[in-house]
């Protein structure tokens, strides 16, 4: 028997602010894309927004439905809408924001399970990581260079 430690490294800004212009300006498309959420049921509203490497910007909002699996989460709205506009463009960077419109959401809110596994699907494709940042709706910032450092052991087309 062997034990194995598989351990995450993630970089937490205090803030917004002290991210680089071009990741604010990437977050500020997140926000403006949360307002953008139909959550009646979760009352959970989320953002995000994708930098391609051919420069453009794909958002996506949270897409809820009174039959609970027929939504859809918001990276996975603006993941597959850049598969479908721009097939050859890799995502380069990928900014989140979350938050309840009943309370207040000051800790970094991460993607959810399917959301990785949509994420890692498209970090396999295109052959290069994809740079996570998600908060809540204010507070701290976390990056992670990578999906893979989200979700260790990604399940991919290599087991099919």
């Amino acid at each position: 028997m062997k034990e194995v430690k598989i351990e995450s490294v993630l970089t937490v800004y205090d803030n917004i602010e002290e991210l680089s212009k071009d990741v604010i300006s990437l977050m500020e498309k997140a926000m403006e894309a949360r307002q953008n959420a139909y959550a009646p049921y979760s009352k959970f509203n989320v953002g995000a927004a994708l930098l391609l490497d051919n420069g453009e910007v794909v958002t996506g909002s949270n897409q809820e439905n009174a039959s609970y699996p027929s939504g859809l989460c918001a990276e996975r709205t603006a993941i597959y809408y850049a598969g479908a506009k721009y097939p050859k463009a890799k995502i380069v960077q990928m900014a989140i924001i979350a938050g309840s419109t009943i309370k207040q959401t000051m800790s970094p809110i991460p993607p959810c399970g399917a959301c990785r596994q949509a994420i890692a699907e498209y970090e396999v494709k295109q052959d290069a990581p994809i740079e996570i940042y998600f908060m809540g709706e204010t507070g701290k910032v976390v990056k992670s260079n990578s999906l893979a450092n989200l979700l260790p052991l990604v399940f991919d087309k290599s087991f099919l």
